[in-house]
């Protein structure tokens, strides 16, 4: 079990502005230092020896090679606006000059 006590439980507990009974204090104690035990036992089963992953199951990229290939031009794409103006669509000005 973890050295952690219950003043230190009060502290952190008082740095994350959290108010406890003593009750509370007495229960988060233990509990806390079954969390603090469980992380330092995978701690130790970490080694050097082992090659860090990012994921646990093996990624591969399902996306489509870049492929340049033919498109609309800028008259068939503006075929069916409303208005036009420079090879771009003209829409009405929402917002003020300012």
């Amino acid at each position: 079990m973890s050295a952690l006590s219950r003043d230190d439980v009060a502290h952190l507990a008082g740095l994350a502005r959290i108010d406890l009974s003593d009750a509370e204090l007495d229960r988060m104690s233990g509990e806390l230092g079954v969390i603090l035990d469980s992380v330092a036992k995978v701690q130790e089963v970490a080694a050097g020896d082992i090659e860090p992953m990012s994921h646990p199951l093996p990624l591969t990229n399902v996306t489509r090679p870049d492929v340049v290939r033919p498109s609309l031009g800028a008259a068939a794409a503006l075929a069916g606006a409303p208005q036009q103006d420079q090879q771009r669509f003209s829409v009405p000005r929402i917002l003020a000059e300012d």
